[in-house]
């Protein structure tokens, strides 16, 4: 690369790790000529600046290119799969077992402009826009996440993530940290029955003032204001 580099840009480790995983060129099509670290940098740089992928920098790939192996990657599940590796991959290094036993589970309303597309309003933020929810381990690493409309309530929006989550299989997890929204006896009952999940409702004191740590619902809340809705 001669460049100068981004902030953004993947440093040798991460790129040795991250190229083995990048899907080969299909057979019968042109011989792939863009160095495909590139593309991930640009990527990287659209995902990490917000800009318009027509306002990529003149030194990283054309933007066309770029776009296309996103859509193409987020299209065939690539970019879950990488964090799937990733996840296990860091866990290990932790010397936490690859698959968690235990997960924690919050959502996010977040304001989103008047194109068209889903949304909402969600009274209880005032927001008009999208939920995500998001499920993570006790590390706060992404297990899995759901977009949907801001006036889907925490429970209805719970069962969707949770749902998924049981169809991706992780054989180990028992037990979901929540907090109060997500409380109540038929919620429980139909995660315990549906998922075979424990759920655990982590709720604020009632004498508690101000800012308050809660144990285990803290884990949840970096991933959830830094995450980035590649499906918004």
């Amino acid at each position: 690369m001669t460049r100068k580099a981004y902030p953004t840009d993947l440093n040798d480790v991460e790129w040795l790790f991250l190229e083995s995983l990048i899907p080969p060129a299909r057979p019968g099509g042109r011989h792939r000529t863009v160095d495909m670290r590139e593309v991930v940098n640009a990527i990287f740089y659209v995902l990490r600046s917000s800009c318009a992928w027509r306002l990529l920098p003149h030194d990283l790939p054309a933007w066309q290119t770029v776009y296309g192996y996103f859509r193409q990657w987020r299209q065939t599940g690539q970019w879950e799969q990488w964090n799937d590796t990733l996840r296990d991959a860091v866990r290990e290094q932790e010397e936490h077992e690859a698959q968690p036993s235990a997960a924690i589970i919050d959502s996010q309303s977040v304001k989103t402009t008047a194109v068209k597309g889903e949304r909402g309003y969600d009274n209880a933020k005032k927001v008009t826009g999208r939920k995500r929810h998001i499920l993570v381990d006790v590390l706060g690493l992404l297990l899995t996440v759901v977009v949907h409309r801001a006036d889907i309530q925490e429970r209805a929006g719970g069962k969707m993530i949770l749902h998924r989550a049981g169809a991706k299989g992780f054989p180990r997890l028992a037990l979901i940290w929540a907090d109060g929204g997500y409380s109540g006896r038929p919620f429980l009952d139909w995660v315990l029955d549906h998922c075979g999940w424990l759920v655990e409702i982590v709720k604020r004191s009632d004498d508690a003032e101000g800012f308050v740590v809660l144990p285990r619902r803290w884990v949840v809340d970096g991933p959830l204001a830094g995450w980035v809705a590649f499906a918004a």
